[in-house]
């Protein structure tokens, strides 16, 4: 199945910490940020923005100004007698084999891994499932700084050829090469200024898509416009490829196209955001035709699966909030003539569709949890594939005469592996698991139902050891996300096992704004709904500390992206529930974020402040920066963000912090800490994971009052 490709001048004084050795006494002062005279009007309301400065990442006083927060923010960490000791058990826990991406080609199986410590996943490639693995491209061999990440881009229809996609510190855009499969050998073709695209195969090249070359200086945080299909073939200069589809009259739409695997059909998908795409095609048979239109809109998801008989196999949640398989026909595309291949399923989501060796794949949530069924192509002949246990899982399926499919299995407790499902026999065997350096038996999973404000009934999961005392002094992690339709369902980490080994507790709410529970879970959490998922994760703290899983004086929270949104707007709209925050690269100012590269796209699941007074309202209400109050106690906070963020760029978290460190209780540490030389999070080398990790454990626990490591309680 194919689918979408879808961030002056200041004066500094020195950081100052109370003499005594007791963090829970001293007092913060932090680099003076400088004010400026800046207003931006909203329908006729005067909004003040005095760090507006901060916006031009380029500039030498916004470096200047990192540097200093970074001193600070480094003087208190380096302070924690503990901090080395936790990131060198750290490293011990993440000095494990990881793995992902089982993608098969032909006879071939390639699949990444990290043996434990390197800075970047290793692409590996073997003959079928039995063969010996061997080195396919090695990042860290290309650029030994750590900083290069590789992934799998496409693979041409005779396996021949691979699309790599390259990423540089972090950053969303991508430069595609390609290289020979049997030997490994890079070819010339290199392209570039490429976001959000793989590279989908004809017999003589691939489609891509790109945006046209910024100017220079404003990479990480000019608006990206104007998203173009383009064909690349093989061998040819990138200035020669072809334009195949750019929508001059709407740049900020996102495009792509696939062809069907048959090569008789185009698809070509548009979207306006991160949720409802419009769909159209055309016959490749006749080059000389336009794209004609599929599904139009934007209200609803729609992806190809397949092409039967030049009829289209559709998973959509059109009519369906938990979405169905159809079948259409392209020349009668009306409800009434289309066919139910799978209907929905009114107890769990369709979380993906996949059509290989004569057979429907389908991977279901039900719960938050992953379940897995095999269906014949007429959607008969069900039958659920065992897993592990309780968990996620990610498929890896090929092409349609493959007697076979990948696909990898996690938990709380297990660790990501691979599995390969024969077709023919109907069975799963293992292709690769880790080992652990700890027991995960020595913890329990347990899933609780509790009431939101408005009485909705959320689920959350809970992780502990087992037998731990319900006694409320347990240092718990409350984790969220909650939006884009991102489903939070049980998957591994080793930083959440350094928490619980200290007798800690971490828990994950499936918040609204989620699609855990099908679409309308997904619209309950977003624009106008949007403080029902803030009141959700409000409420799953609440229920922790009713339950005596911990207490005020023992609960963090943590989010990024979105998720760092949903922290800030937390912390801001309840400072007393928390003892710890931790915002990372978080969409911090809700008025201005549609201004700066992609954020435009995130206007369908936020609303815009230039849509109307109300949405801007609302969005003003709860926009962290927006919200912070003179004098206010905020939990102890660090907030996270990298120079290289051109997602949510770091702007957002630099005005939070200057505006929370202005405004906030002075007997808080109220920090920020910018990472060099990274992005929104993806590509990120292990030896700035392990840091990170270190010092966010390090703030957790001082921040809790635990004055040794590992914890005594």
């Amino acid at each position: 199945m194919k689918y979408l490709f879808l961030s002056l001048i200041v004066f500094f004084s020195s950081s100052v910490f109370a003499k005594k050795n007791k963090h829970k006494k001293e007092k913060f002062t932090y680099p003076t940020t400088e004010k400026i005279n800046h207003t931006d009007t909203y329908f006729g309301t005067i909004v003040d923005d005095p760090f507006q400065w901060l916006e031009n990442d380029t500039s030498a006083a916004t470096a200047a100004w990192v540097d200093a927060e970074n001193k600070v923010t480094e003087d208190y960490l380096a302070k924690i007698p503990y901090r080395n000791k936790i990131k060198e058990r750290y490293k011990e826990l993440y000095n494990y084999t990881k793995l992902g991406s089982p993608i098969i080609a032909g006879n071939y199986t390639f699949f990444s891994k990290n043996d434990g410590l390197q800075n970047q996943a290793i692409i590996y490639i073997q003959d079928g499932t039995n063969g010996t693995p061997r080195v396919f491209i090695d990042p860290n061999k290309i650029d030994p700084s750590g900083l290069t990440s590789i992934d799998i881009a496409g693979i041409s229809l005779d396996n021949k050829y691979v699309c790599v996609s390259i990423s540089k510190a972090g950053s969303d855009w991508n430069t595609i090469q390609v290289y020979e499969t049997a030997s490994g050998k890079k070819l010339a073709d290199n392209l570039e200024w490429i976001k959000f695209s793989g590279a989908d195969w004809d017999n003589n090249g691939f489609y891509y898509s790109r945006y046209p070359k910024p100017e220079s200086g404003t990479e990480l945080s000019a608006k990206n416009e104007y998203h173009s299909v383009y064909y690349h073939k093989l061998g040819d200069a990138q200035e020669n490829d072809i334009l195949i589809y750019r929508d001059s009259e709407n740049p900020l739409t996102y495009n792509s196209v696939y062809t069907s695997e048959d090569l008789n059909y185009l698809f070509l998908y548009k979207s306006i955001g991160t949720y409802g795409n419009e769909v159209y095609y055309k016959s490749l048979s006749n080059s000389s035709t336009d794209f004609k239109p599929l599904f139009i809109g934007y209200k609803n998801n729609y992806s190809i699966v397949d092409v039967v008989d030049n009829k289209f196999l559709v998973y959509t949640d059109e009519g369906a909030s938990n979405k169905q398989l159809l079948l259409v026909d392209p020349l009668h595309t009306e409800m009434k003539n289309r066919k139910t291949v799978i209907p929905e399923n009114k107890n769990a989501l369709m979380d993906g569709v996949y059509a290989t060796g004569g057979k429907l794949f389908v991977k279901y949530l039900q719960n938050a949890s992953n379940r897995l069924f095999v269906y014949d192509l007429n959607g008969k002949n069900k039958k659920e594939i065992a897993l592990p246990g309780t968990g996620e899982i990610e498929i890896y399926a090929g092409r349609k005469n493959d007697q076979r499919i990948n696909y990898t299995y996690t938990s709380f407790n297990y660790p990501v592996s691979i599995f390969t499902y024969n077709i023919y026999t109907g069975y799963s065997n293992l292709f690769l698991k880790p080992d652990l350096k700890f027991n995960p038996e020595d913890y329990e999973t347990k899933q609780v139902w509790y009431k939101s404000k408005d009485g909705t009934k959320v689920s959350m999961f809970i992780v502990h050891k087992k037998g731990i005392e319900l006694n409320g002094k347990n240092p718990t992690y409350l984790y969220g996300y909650g939006g884009f339709s991102i489903n939070m369902s049980p998957s591994f980490s080793t930083s959440i096992i350094l928490l619980l080994e200290n007798g800690g507790v971490y828990a994950m709410p499936n918040l609204r704004g989620g699609a855990e529970y099908g679409e309308d879970w997904h619209k309950a959490g977003m624009l106008m709904n949007k403080q029902n998922v803030f009141d959700d994760f409000i409420y799953a703290a609440k229920y922790l500390i009713k339950k005596k899983y911990t207490s005020k004086e023992k609960i963090a929270i943590a989010g990024g992206s979105n998720g760092g949104l949903l922290v800030g707007a937390c912390m801001t709209q309840q400072p007393d529930l928390f003892k710890v925050a931790f915002p990372a690269v978080g969409v911090m100012d809700m008025l201005k974020y549609h201004k700066f590269t992609i954020g435009w796209g995130w206007v369908p699941e936020f609303g815009s402040s230039e849509q109307s007074k109300e949405m801007f309202e609302y969005l003003y209400k709860y926009s962290p920066y927006h919200n912070i109050k003179k004098g206010v106690k905020y939990p102890a906070t660090l907030i996270t963000t990298a120079d290289h963020d051109d997602r949510v760029v770091p702007a957002h978290s630099f005005k939070f912090a200057a505006r929370l460190q202005e405004y906030g209780d002075k007997s808080t540490p109220l920090l920020i800490q910018i990472e060099k030389n990274a992005g929104h999070g993806a590509g990120k080398p292990t030896s700035k994971i392990i840091d990170e990790v270190g010092d966010k454990w390090s703030f957790f626990f001082w921040n809790l009052g635990y004055k040794t490591f590992p914890i005594q309680k």
